[in-house]
């Protein structure tokens, strides 16, 4: 399967909001701490993770 920009994106998204909607349902903190800290801090190490990993792969596929 070939990945394009949409469909890592959407892939990344989907593990937020999956690790997001666990968190929350397993009640380890109050749902404001959940939104206002780990949610922007999960989508910044998402971002950064995406970045680095989109240029690994053009140097791995760069001669």
């Amino acid at each position: 399967m070939e990945f394009d920009f949409v469909r890592s994106v959407g892939v990344l998204v989907a593990i937020v909001v999956v690790g997001i909607a666990g968190l929350a349902a397993m009640d380890v903190m109050q749902t404001d701490t959940l939104f206002m800290m780990v949610l922007p801090s999960m989508i910044a190490f998402a971002v950064v993770s995406f970045f680095l990993g989109m240029k690994h792969g053009e140097f791995r596929a760069s001669p």
